[in-house]
């Protein structure tokens, strides 16, 4: 076979892996961020200051943020359930160390401590677990994009041929997840009125560089005959194409239907289309189509998967505008509002997951392909519990802040005082100026400001990789270096725009 033949069926025919193992792989990345956050916090309670060298802010954030994610899907993905339990017990002795050695003027018994930190205040306008849901989402698809071409990726993380649940499935819905989380319809405030179609023209005008992008991905593709697999989305369709739509889609059936009633539309959509598939020829057409899947028979016949998946996409993006909405127009503004927030998520969870098990002992099993019921359901769930874990490890960060007063952490909670007393106390300026500072040595923020940009460079690196190496037959060794170089020089890109406060976004 050709080395494109070899590289197509090196990601073609494969199953999946289980839900356990895929849930264990999504507790390291709030780890990773604990464990950043204690570090820094430890820094603070040793030197007094937080870390002012912006070279060493970045190699931290990276050897803390990335390393491990890249280890963890290559190396080490035959010990993934070790892990966690490792990480877990670095962080606690981290806290311990930090309970141990604060300021003795600061000692103060531990019950007082957690009943402070029940009463804190938070700023509601602010919720870090959104942002690095979205920002963790871009790095580990990027990392997944290159490393899928290495032996060392094990072919179980891989996108699923037909049925199944791979790691690369699950990223695929959680963008779409994440996008919807921060979409006009979730930041437009419920107290304004606006036309009905305002979110739907701000939509039409925003996604033109997913679509432009589509078409380059297309055009670049076809054009040096980089491998592909069509079973994906077709043999012109791709993920920038199935963004745009979902997005349009969605603003237009949010002009029609109440916002708060997403999570019925959602329902109502994709127990529809899993009817459609189960009881019509609609399933066998999307999995078999025409033998030869000959473009001349029919633009929906080539990109049946692509066209067709809309549906669920659609039905995971709605729900997840009612997450969004729950979140974000609550107004949660204490620890204790979130830890009540926490046992929402906990309860959908459940609900999610008895869903998820009924779907598959009465109808089929989970097929990204498809799109159907159960893949919205699973979709849905692991998101939902990678939210809630983010929530815990900013609310544990907040709860170490407490013991070494004067830290920070980018990207986390600020305990603020309350709105009667702000004005009183003239602390209205203190904390915001204080993180703004901060924010410029974290690569979360650098991120989240240039996502798009972010994820197109992590598009053309891996098509130059590829192009380059001979991915298949690559040593441990080299893969390794090859992917931390690869996610290195893209975030530093990104730290380096961030520093200069460059937003390459003008839609």
């Amino acid at each position: 076979m050709s080395q494109k033949q070899l590289k197509e069926a090196f990601i073609s025919n494969l199953n999946g892996t289980s839900l356990l193992e895929i849930s264990a792989g999504l507790s390291l990345p709030p780890l990773c961020l604990l464990c950043r956050g204690l570090l820094l916090i430890l820094y603070y309670l040793h030197h007094g200051k937080p870390v002012s060298s912006r070279k060493y802010s970045l190699l931290l954030d990276f050897l803390v943020l990335v390393s491990p994610l890249l280890f963890s899907c290559t190396v080490l993905s035959p010990v993934i359930f070790f892990i966690p339990v490792i990480l877990a017990a670095f962080c606690a002795g981290i806290f311990s160390k930090i309970y141990s050695q604060r300021k003795w003027e600061a000692k103060v018994p531990f019950g007082q401590i957690v009943e402070e930190f029940q009463k804190a205040c938070l700023d509601p306008e602010c919720i870090p677990a959104i942002t690095v849901f979205r920002v963790y989402v871009n790095v580990l698809t990027s990392i997944s994009i290159l490393a899928v071409d290495f032996p060392q990726y094990p072919r179980r993380y891989a996108k699923a041929e037909t049925y199944g649940t791979g790691v690369m499935d699950l990223g695929v819905g959680a963008f779409i997840f994440g996008n919807a989380l921060v979409c006009p319809e979730v930041r437009q405030s419920s107290h304004t009125t606006q036309p009905r179609f305002s979110s739907l023209a701000r939509q039409v005008f925003s996604v033109w560089p997913l679509i432009s992008l589509g078409l380059g991905r297309l055009l670049s593709v076809k054009s040096i005959d980089y491998h592909e697999h069509t079973s994906e989305y077709g043999v012109h369709w791709n993920f920038f194409f199935t963004l745009a739509l979902v997005r349009l889609a969605a603003s237009l059936l949010l002009a029609i239907f109440p916002r708060h009633k997403a999570w019925l539309v959602a329902l109502a959509l994709a127990v529809l289309y899993q009817l459609l598939l189960s009881a019509t020829s609609l399933k066998t057409f999307i999995l078999h189509g025409s033998d030869g899947r000959d473009s001349r028979l029919g633009f929906l016949d080539a990109n049946r998967e692509g066209l067709l998946s809309l549906f669920g996409y659609l039905a995971i993006y709605l729900a997840s505008v009612q997450v969004g909405l729950w979140l974000q127009q609550q107004r949660r503004s204490s620890v204790r509002g979130w830890l009540g927030a926490l046992r929402g998520l906990a309860l959908a969870l459940v609900v999610l997951w008895v869903l998820l098990q009924l779907c598959q002992a009465c109808g089929e099993p989970v097929s990204r392909r498809l799109a159907n019921l159960p893949f919205c359901t699973w979709v849905l769930a692991h998101c939902l519990l990678l939210l809630g874990w983010f929530v815990l490890a900013d609310l544990a960060l907040v709860l170490t802040k407490l013991l070494v007063k004067g830290s920070s952490v980018p990207c986390c909670w600020e305990v603020v005082q309350p709105p009667d007393s702000r004005k009183k106390h003239g602390m209205e300026a203190g904390p915001v100026g204080r993180q703004d500072k901060l924010s410029q040595l974290c690569l979360i923020s650098a991120i989240n400001k240039n996502q798009l940009l972010f994820f197109l460079l992590a598009n053309v690196m891996t098509g130059a990789v590829n192009i380059l190496i001979d991915t298949i037959h690559s040593k441990a060794a080299f893969t390794l270096c090859v992917l931390h170089l690869y996610m290195f020089l893209n975030c530093l890109i990104m730290y380096i725009l961030h520093a200069k406060n460059i937003v390459l976004k003008f839609w």
